[in-house]
């Protein structure tokens, strides 16, 4: 992650989908239309997490620093560079594929993805989920039987056998904990200061909403709920509500491809 300090040199470069650290004297940052605030840490300075939308279109920004009455203190020049992500097609049944979120699980996730919380639970490294390789990229358009749907994939997806425990990337507290239409078995954490973690299909929970979590702990299992064509866990990182790239957190190996000749697996 860029840690954009008031000391950085200009022109900094970052890719769509990445975090900026916002750091120094300040109380929001803001840089293309998001604004997000600069918590205190236990040392005494001040940090912001500014995400980089995988949609962000290349080019050049200015990221400001704000004082508390909004005066801007300092300002930076950013350039988001693509990151050329691939497409990706999904074979999916019509009736898997017709699966829409219900208006409660569409207000609960906006809810959560808005929410600030002053305390910073999460410390680093972050730690994967699960120890399974990664099925499908952060990033990617998704096709669904060859037919764009206009989404990008906001998270990794990655293999798991059905009931394979399912952990807690960095300490927080359990926000979400339901069986939902689209997102099938979800559990939403809030690790403090604009950070949050979702997982998505799963089978079942380990843990009950409003429950503290420490990283490692089992929140769930993997699963095939919801829009999903077999048993596997999609987690995504959201800073201040924005999808971000897990690549710049944790680090996963792919999974070897099919064998030519040989049957897909989904």
């Amino acid at each position: 992650m860029l840690l954009l300090a008031v000391m950085m040199a200009l022109h900094g470069e970052v890719r769509q989908g990445d975090v900026i650290r916002v750091a120094g004297p300040g109380e929001k940052a803001r840089m293309n239309g998001r604004t997000v605030r600069l918590f205190e840490q236990t040392d005494g300075s001040r940090l912001g997490l500014m995400a980089v939308p995988a949609t962000e279109k290349p080019g050049e920004y200015t990221l400001q620093v704000m004082d508390g009455g909004g005066n801007v203190v300092r300002s930076e020049s950013v350039v988001v560079k693509d990151a050329r992500f691939r497409k990706q097609n999904v074979v999916i049944g019509k009736e898997t594929a017709a699966l829409a979120p219900s208006e409660e699980e569409t207000r609960l996730v906006r809810a959560f993805l808005a929410a600030e919380t002053e305390r910073r639970y999460w410390a680093e490294p972050l730690k994967l989920p699960l120890p399974g390789c990664m099925i499908s990229p952060y990033g990617v358009e998704r096709l669904h039987n060859g037919k764009p749907t206009g989404n990008v994939h906001g998270g990794w997806d990655q293999r798991g056998a059905k009931g394979t425990a399912v952990r807690a990337v960095a300490a927080g507290v359990v926000r979400i904990a339901k069986m939902f239409e689209l997102r099938g078995g979800t559990v939403g954490i809030d690790h403090g200061q604009g950070l949050e973690t979702m997982y998505l299909h799963m089978s079942g929970f380990a843990v009950a909403e409003g429950a503290e979590v420490k990283q490692g702990d089992v929140v769930g299992y993997v699963g095939s709920t919801g829009r999903s064509t077999g048993p596997h866990l999609h987690w995504s990182v959201f800073a201040n509500g924005v999808a971000v790239n897990p690549a710049q957190w944790v680090r996963v190996g792919a999974c070897a491809a099919a064998p030519a000749g040989g049957k897909k697996k989904k």
